[in-house]
């Protein structure tokens, strides 16, 4: 059955990339778009300044914008995608929830609230039962799932896979794709031929979604991973693709090859956005790159490289696509999640 979805924040570059993946999708029919207030009331093709790398689908052109609020979207939507900024989210996510809506959300508030599930369906998919939690609280009929950081959706399921190991410490390195700070974020005269060592935020949310991420859910509550995360981000001078440097500590003495065979052994998903192989692994110590690696599996793989052994455990190197699988692409694949397990 064909659910009826909406993009809440259409016009910004995550609601864009999210209206193209939606785009001919076997499950979902998008029917709504809204923005603020001074896109309101006119088509999503005139509102938006499409900036995507694919022509906007035709029929999303002819669509009016609404406003951000429950009373203006159909009825028999069932399912949002909220690429808000996380102020405003903060603010109407519970309304729509209120409303029964369900929230596939890629805005950043209430990613750390103890009855949110944060969720990467290959890694974490029982999270989702904290939902039940998260209703009974609430009082919702709706939801709100939330996938997480860009960042740290590209290194979390590395750790996944090292966590038989004993996982125990993790140090990071991040060099991030302007694409991650918006169109209007980074201004060319500061990041060409310049790296910004300062992302606000960014390490916080690497260090403490990673470890909620990798927790386990006992029914009723969901404990952290005990490991000790920590991050340095950089922005740098690439478009799309977030690359990163990752050390991690485990309890056990591992191999090369041990650690190559448990990133390979992480399975993918049947679900219509699931790459084939979810962590592809490169033997060229020079991969993976953004500009070659970032499109891996429709930019929905992560692709690891460099790993070698160090006293302390195993270094290497982890790559996605910062706005297809670290933001609307995982929120995409969220709500494929949603809708498999009967939520929707």
């Amino acid at each position: 059955m064909t659910v009826r979805v909406g993009v809440l924040g259409a016009t910004g570059a995550v609601g864009q990339r999210c209206i193209q993946l939606l785009d001919g999708h076997p499950e979902f029919e998008l029917a709504a778009v809204t923005a603020s207030e001074d896109s309101a009331g006119r088509s999503y093709g005139d509102a938006a300044k499409w900036r995507v790398d694919s022509p906007i689908p035709s029929a999303v052109a002819d669509l009016t914008v609404s406003e951000t609020d429950p009373d203006a979207v159909p009825d028999d939507v069932d399912l949002l995608f909220s690429s808000l900024p996380s102020g405003v989210a903060a603010e109407v996510e519970p309304d729509f929830a209120e409303a029964g809506y369900v929230l596939s959300s890629n805005s950043s508030n209430d990613r750390l609230a103890d009855d949110v599930p944060l969720v990467i369906p290959e890694i974490n998919p029982g999270h989702l039962d904290l939902l039940e939690v998260q209703r009974d609280e609430r009082d919702w009929d709706g939801a709100v799932v939330k996938n997480p950081n860009c960042s740290t959706i590209t290194m979390v399921p590395t750790l996944a896979a090292l966590d038989q190991f004993g996982l125990e410490r993790v140090h990071v390195s991040t060099l991030q794709a302007v694409s991650g700070a918006g169109y209007s974020g980074v201004s060319s005269m500061e990041i060409l031929d310049n790296v910004i060592p300062h992302i606000g935020g960014e390490e916080d949310k690497m260090e403490t979604e990673s470890r909620k991420l990798l927790g386990s859910f006992d029914g009723a509550q969901l404990s952290k991973h005990d490991a000790d995360v920590s991050a340095s981000c950089n922005r740098v001078p690439t478009i799309d693709g977030h690359l990163e440097n990752v050390w991690a500590e485990t309890e056990q003495d591992v191999t090369e090859e041990e650690v190559e065979d448990a990133f390979c052994a992480i399975e993918s998903l049947d679900l219509p956005s699931s790459p084939d192989q979810l962590i592809e692994v490169f033997e060229d110590p020079s991969r993976p790159q953004p500009r070659l690696d970032r499109t891996l599996g429709g930019g929905m793989a992560i692709a690891a490289g460099g790993v070698q052994t160090t006293p302390a455990g195993v270094q290497y190197n982890t790559l996605a696509h910062n706005t297809i699988r670290g933001a609307a692409g995982a929120a995409v694949l969220n709500a494929e999640l949603l809708q498999s397990e009967g939520w929707i």
